[in-house]
């Protein structure tokens, strides 16, 4: 009788282990810690709040159905991940989606990878995973990158190495949070590229932002459009002369890349006819000319 109890118990599985209040875990030292930390545990969807650090804040409504009747379908393929809070209570750190979905199919329970971990760690995770998706605006992304240096006290050297981005490629995003909130807007809903974004970055005076905004928008300007409009604008209106530009010297061209390397950005050289010539290194920020000032000094 004692084995059959003893196989009984045995067999209920993770899910029991949740359902039991006298061995709760609640970190990661626990008893039995290391058979639920890191499993998929079916779990109530009443039992899940949604994580108020969700760096996304608009979902596509269509998108949704659409995740919803292929979960009617198929179910729920890839877990969701969430973090325990107390007995029987959990809070979701990425995949709100399938959580809206599910509830819209009205399934009780999900598949969930169950995490232990505080706040800074629960936002950091959500942060990062959401900035992995493919569908995000690049205002989501910039917005992202910026809670991740101010909330989780990164650089943007540390945030380059912990999402695998060039350093370059994220201080090109931040800079789309210094654009007028209504060209924010408009990137976020579609009428705009990036490459918009950056173009209008170049302009000092925001009315004269919008202005141009405007006429992107009215004239459905290509980036390339809205590049030249923005050099004439700033040159007094006067359309931009073109230099010819003389190419670089194969000999330069392997030096070139070892700096870019090694300094951790993208080095301009400019060249004359005569052979001499200029070398530009450019830098996001005081924090980022220091770095790179150790590097030149072989202080790094």
């Amino acid at each position: 009788m004692a084995k059959a109890t003893r196989k009984q118990a045995l067999g209920r599985g993770l899910s029991a282990l949740l359902k039991d209040p006298d061995n709760d875990i609640k970190s990661a030292e626990d008893k039995n810690a290391d058979k639920l930390v890191g499993h998929i545990v079916e779990l109530e969807l009443s039992s899940i709040e949604v994580n108020p650090f969700q760096p996304r804040t608009s979902f596509n409504e269509e998108s949704l159905k659409e995740l919803a009747s292929s979960i009617r379908e198929l179910g729920v393929i890839q877990p969701i991940t969430v973090r325990k809070l107390d007995f029987d209570k959990y809070q979701l750190v990425s995949g709100e989606r399938r959580f809206r979905a599910s509830k819209l199919v009205g399934l009780k329970t999900v598949p969930a990878y169950i995490r232990i971990a505080n706040d800074q760690e629960s936002l950091e995770m959500a942060l990062v995973e959401n900035i992995q998706r493919q569908d995000l605006d690049p205002i989501e992304i910039s917005l992202s990158y910026q809670r991740l240096i101010d909330e989780i006290q990164l650089t943007q050297e540390q945030l380059s190495e912990r999402i695998g981005k060039n350093r370059s490629t994220i201080a090109n995003y931040l800079r789309l949070l210094k654009l007028d909130p209504i060209i924010q807007t408009g990137m976020r809903d579609g009428f705009l590229s990036m490459g918009h974004g950056r173009a209008l970055i170049n302009i000092d005076d925001t009315q004269k932002q919008l202005e141009i905004y405007e006429k992107i928008i009215e004239k459905s300007l290509s980036v390339r459009e809205t590049e030249v409009l923005v050099r004439e604008l700033n040159s007094d209106g006067k359309p931009a002369k073109t230099a010819k530009k003389v190419s670089v010297p194969k000999t330069y061209k392997k030096g070139i890349k070892e700096f870019n390397e090694y300094l951790g950005t993208k080095v301009d050289v400019k060249v004359t006819k005569k052979g001499s010539g200029k070398l530009t290194i450019p830098f996001s920020s005081e924090e980022d000319f220091e770095r790179i000032k150790k590097l030149i000094r072989g202080e790094a």
